[in-house]
């Protein structure tokens, strides 16, 4: 089994065995939006120009990238996507249309 293949499966028996249910797409869609918010304040906070409160201090980039992660792999099992092959090919993609541009780009340098 390929890696994310691996994580869909690990999640969709969590919710068989944890979660009762899978929330309905757009619950989920709502949840995925928050949990990106919650990503981006802590990295406007630590890493972008915005001061950093006590309150934030303690939260763990991991933890909030994992929660993305976890809805993300949700959605995808309920709406019967493939992951692994999607990112593959869209791997490809970037790869083909991506390589000369980015090392031609002088903003990189």
């Amino acid at each position: 089994m390929l890696p994310l293949e691996s994580l869909q499966a690990t999640v969709d028996e969590w919710i068989a065995k944890h979660g009762v249910r899978y929330f309905n797409e757009l619950t989920n869609m709502a949840q995925l939006t928050e949990e990106v918010g919650e990503v981006a304040r802590i990295i406007a906070r630590r890493y972008g120009e915005q001061s950093e409160k006590e309150s934030d201090k303690a939260k763990d980039l991991g933890e909030e990238l994992s929660d993305v992660l976890f809805v993300l792999l949700c959605l995808a099992n309920q709406t019967d996507t493939d992951l692994q092959s999607a990112f593959d090919k869209k791997m490809k993609i970037k790869t083909e249309r991506d390589h000369d541009r980015h090392q031609n780009n002088q903003k990189l340098k």
